[in-house]
C-alpha cells in the first residue's frame, strides 16, 4: 500500500501548538514551582533543578484502594481508579527542541525513570507502571512544555498481558532477542545498532515511521537494566526523535515504555515504542482493527538512517 503515501494530503505539517491559556505562566517552567504540588523527586545542578517529578493535579488514578471489580447488572462492570499518577518534567526548557539534549541528559532521564519505577514497585497496591511521553496536541499533550507521565496501576493492562502471551508462545527463546538477531542480519529495517540497543522500524509496523527500540541485554524489567543500557536507551530515544524531526519537522508523537509488571518473573523483554502521529486512524482501521501502513518499514528505516547523526 506504499502508493497511498503519494496522496497530496498525507504527512501535512503539524499545526503549531497553541497554549490553552497563553497569559498563564507555564506550571512546569522554572520559577513557577508554586503552581504544582511539591516535587516527589528532583535532580538539581548549580542550585537549579534539571528534572523533577511531581504529583498530577488532575490524576487519572489516585488512592490506595485494592483493585476490585463491581458488577452492575449482567453487562456493566466498574472498578475504582486507584493508583498513582505523576508528571515527569525531564527538562527545564519550555521549548526543548531548540536546546541540545546531551548524552548525560538522556542518561539521567532514564535513571530517574528507573528510580520512580522502583518506588512504584515497592507500593503494595501497584502491579504495573505505564510510562509515556506525549508530544503535541495531536498526540494527547495538554501542555507544550516537554514532560512524561507515570501511571501506577493496580492491574496489568490488556496490552501488556497480550505481549506476555506472545513471549510465552514463542518457542525460539525470546521473541525480541530473536528479532534483534534477524533484523541485524537483514539490515533493511535497522536505523542503527549500538552495544546497548537496536532501533528498528518493525516488520509489523501498523503506522508510518513507527519505531521500536530494544535493549540488547535480555532484561524483563526496565529496572533490571544497568546504567550503560539505560544510557544507551536514552540516547537512542533522543536520536530517534531527532531523525523524525529531520524528515517530518515538528512531528507529534507518543513514546510508550513497555516493561514487565512489577514482581513478574515470566517471559518478557522490556522495550520502547515510538509512534509518530503522521496519519489519522480512520473508519476502516477502527471498524476492523486492521492497520494500513502506507510507508513500508524498510522505506522508513532508510529515510531515517540517511538523516541520523550521532551526537
Amino acid at each position: 500500500m506504499a502508493d497511498r503515501a503519494e496522496r497530496p494530503t498525507d504527512f501535512a505539517p503539524r499545526r503549531a501548538q497553541v497554549e490553552a491559556h497563553p497569559d498563564r505562566p507555564c506550571p512546569f517552567c522554572p520559577g513557577n514551582e508554586e503552581a504544582t504540588p511539591p516535587a516527589l523527586e528532583s535532580l538539581d545542578a548549580g542550585g537549579k533543578w534539571r528534572m523533577r517529578v511531581i504529583p498530577n493535579l488532575y490524576p487519572a488514578f489516585d488512592g490506595t484502594e485494592p483493585f476490585a471489580v463491581h458488577y452492575l447488572g449482567p453487562v456493566h462492570v466498574e472498578a475504582e481508579a486507584s493508583g498513582i499518577h505523576e508528571i515527569f518534567v525531564y527538562t527545564p526548557e519550555h521549548d526543548a527542541s531548540t536546546h541540545p539534549v546531551t548524552d548525560d541528559d538522556a542518561a539521567d532521564m532514564m535513571l530517574m525513570l528507573k528510580r520512580r519505577l522502583l518506588e512504584h514497585g515497592a507500593t503494595n497496591h501497584i502491579r504495573y507502571t505505564q510510562a509515556i511521553i506525549n508530544h503535541g496536541r495531536e498526540a494527547g499533550a495538554s501542555l507544550a512544555h516537554p514532560h512524561g507521565q507515570l501511571l501506577g496501576l493496580p492491574f496489568v493492562p490488556g496490552e501488556i498481558v497480550e505481549e506476555e502471551r506472545a513471549f510465552t508462545r514463542f518457542e525460539g527463546g525470546c521473541i525480541l532477542c530473536a528479532t534483534i538477531e534477524a533484523e541485524l542480519v537483514d539490515g533493511k529495517r535497522v536505523l542503527w545498532a549500538t552495544d546497548d540497543v537496536v532501533c528498528i522500524s518493525p516488520f509489523w509496523a501498523g503506522t508510518p515511521y513507527e519505531l521500536l527500540i530494544i535493549p540488547r541485554s535480555h532484561d524483563l524489567h526496565l529496572t533490571d537494566s544497568n546504567e550503560e543500557t539505560l544510557r544507551g536507551m536514552g540516547i537512542a530515544l533522543r536520536d530517534a526523535v531527532g531523525a523524525l524531526r529531520e524528515v517530518h519537522g515538528d512531528v507529534a508523537y507518543n513514546i510508550v515504555f513497555h516493561t514487565a509488571p512489577h514482581h513478574y518473573n515470566g517471559a518478557y523483554h522490556w522495550h520502547v515504542h515510538l509512534f509518530p502521529k503522521l496519519v489519522t486512524t480512520a473508519g476502516f482501521e477502527r471498524g476492523t482493527g486492521v492497520m494500513i501502513n502506507i510507508v513500508p518499514p524498510e522505506t522508513a528505516a532508510e529515510r531515517l538512517r540517511n538523516v541520523t547523526v550521532k551526537a
